[in-house]
């Protein structure tokens, strides 16, 4: 479990794909240059339609999509190990999977997550989004080998449920990448809060590139790429612009802030009573742990 230096690259995708890759090639570049050895960009890194109906008629089968091999190939130049956080990859007629790629430094795929979590929400300001309409959702919870040792793989709505984090860190997953296209709306909200819990319940890194900015069709995303210590610090922060962020990752603060809070050893399976009263639970004999 080595140190290292992580990167996270933001954007601000646009519908054509060419455009998008020679972007966050030249913001991994970037990163590669100031000493960065993994490097993760966002969700959506290479296409970010009008709709999901374009989105599918501009997407490709994985053999086939033209971001892969640039970002292998990338990889191996740079030498470092890219994350990509998600391309749209057709699985089908009328679906895609939102997949998560590992590359390692000599350009090899080293693992794949198809987002489990699908975001499918009316949010009061009017905007509405359908994810499930064309897009399938994973199954599989993954880990995977870094420069510092095992790291667990999710994708944007995913940070939303933390009981994939806790199977990830009790696996052995020192950190976290959450690549992500967060609403402007709910990025305001919840962006860094949802990180740095996830961060704190598992004392473990969590490494999250954004998109951000305005896209075609009007879409605004939150940015504010984040990369948040195991104890909750955020030790970098972007802004709303495309740009490359920077960080120590040490995997020895994951060992000592999971020995100072010992949560992962500490869960308990236990059942639920409903319909019944706290009063009526108290006079049962049954005991209430405090807050610790």
């Amino acid at each position: 479990m080595t140190r290292f230096h992580a990167a996270c690259v933001q954007l601000c995708t646009s519908d054509e794909a060419a455009e998008n890759i020679a972007a966050a090639s030249a913001l991994i570049r970037e990163a590669a240059a100031q000493g960065a050895t993994f490097i993760a960009t966002p969700e959506n890194t290479a296409l970010m339609a009008a709709d999901a109906g374009a989105k599918l008629e501009k997407s490709f089968a994985e053999a086939e999509d033209p971001a892969l091999p640039v970002f292998s190939a990338l990889a191996a130049e740079l030498g470092v190990t890219l994350l990509v956080g998600s391309l749209a990859i057709k699985i089908g007629e009328h679906k895609t999977a939102n997949r998560s790629f590992l590359i390692d430094p000599t350009g090899a795929i080293t693992a794949r997550y198809d987002k489990i979590h699908l975001f499918d929400v009316d949010l009061p300001n009017g905007e509405a989004y359908r994810e499930s309409d064309t897009v399938a959702g994973g199954d599989v919870a993954v880990t995977a080998e870094s420069p510092g040792g095992r790291i667990g793989l999710s994708v944007c709505y995913d940070v939303r449920f933390p009981q994939l984090y806790r199977a990830l860190a009790e696996q052995g997953a020192f950190a976290f990448t959450v690549p992500a296209a967060f609403t402007e709306t709910t990025g305001k909200a919840h962006w860094e809060v949802l990180l740095r819990a996830r961060a704190i319940e598992n004392g473990a890194y969590v490494i999250a590139p954004a998109q951000g900015g305005t896209h075609v069709g009007g879409r605004r995303t939150f940015g504010h790429s984040m990369i948040i210590s195991p104890w909750g610090e955020v030790l970098a922060e972007a802004g709303t612009e495309p740009c490359v962020i920077l960080a120590d990752i040490d995997p020895q603060q994951s060992l000592g802030a999971r020995a100072q809070i010992p949560s992962l050893r500490h869960g308990r399976r236990f059942t639920v009573k409903s319909d019944t009263t706290l009063a009526e639970l108290r006079q049962s004999g049954d005991s209430f742990p405090s807050e610790g």
